[in-house]
């Protein structure tokens, strides 16, 4: 049986987030202490690192959209408290940015173990970098993982947030580069009078190109700043 297989955990897209109980920056926290808000888990490689310090830069300054959001930020990483402590204290220093989420820390590597945050064919003991949505039933919902040189795109984490948080409220899927408010899709026909009457629909509406590919305004959509990308030409500022 493959090691990695073995020691890794193997989260899965719609299974409950693995609870956990860690040490932070900011005391300790349980999962479970999240319950009935989203929240966004991340790992990074480590501490003093300059892909990560971008990222921990750019998270600070989107935690607000997150926030709007109903989403708390957690980051993690194998180092020590201490040299987390130490890395946002030199942040702080350089930048006056003052982190605004904690970061766990995961010394024996028990929680990204049990997230499957290691891959072992690029490191035994760094993590990669892992991005979890876990929605406010402690639901996983979505998955995304970047290699250590690669470093994530946060606006695209924030237009993913929304768009499954859109999609549940509205009951309907989000199309291709879909962006914030925008139309999204309808839930296809079930039964040949519905397709019947959704094309009559799309005749008179104009808002489709057949009974299985149609579009409606979306409700309950509050615009982050415009939408998530008016972040994105901000993100660089006082970098």
């Amino acid at each position: 049986m493959n090691y990695e297989i073995m020691m890794n955990g193997n989260v899965k897209i719609g299974e409950l987030a693995p609870e956990f109980e860690a040490q932070t920056t900011m005391g300790n926290i349980k999962l479970n202490d999240y319950k009935g808000k989203w929240v966004v888990l991340f790992s990074h490689p480590g501490d003093f690192t300059p892909v990560c310090t971008t990222e921990i830069i750019a998270f600070s300054k989107a935690n607000q959209y997150f926030e709007q959001l109903n989403t708390c930020l957690i980051g993690l990483s194998i180092d020590s408290n201490s040299s987390h402590l130490a890395w946002l204290y030199d942040i702080y220093c350089k930048t006056g940015i003052i982190v605004p989420f904690p970061i766990i820390a995961d010394r024996n590597g028990t929680i990204a173990r049990k997230y499957g945050m290691i891959s072992n064919e690029v490191s035994t003991t760094e993590t990669v970098r892992n991005v979890f949505i876990i929605d406010d039933k402690g639901i996983v919902r979505l998955i995304l993982i970047y290699p250590m040189n690669v470093g994530r795109c946060i606006p695209e984490i924030l237009r993913t947030l929304t768009a499954l948080q859109i999609a549940d409220s509205n009951k309907v899927s989000t199309p291709a580069n879909w962006v914030p408010c925008h139309p999204a899709i309808l839930p296809p026909p079930k039964t040949f009078e519905e397709l019947l009457q959704r094309n009559q629909e799309i005749n008179k509406k104009n808002n489709g190109m057949n009974w299985y590919l149609s579009f409606q305004e979306v409700k309950n959509c509050e615009k982050i700043e415009k939408n998530s990308f008016e972040y994105n030409k901000i993100k660089n500022k006082n970098e």
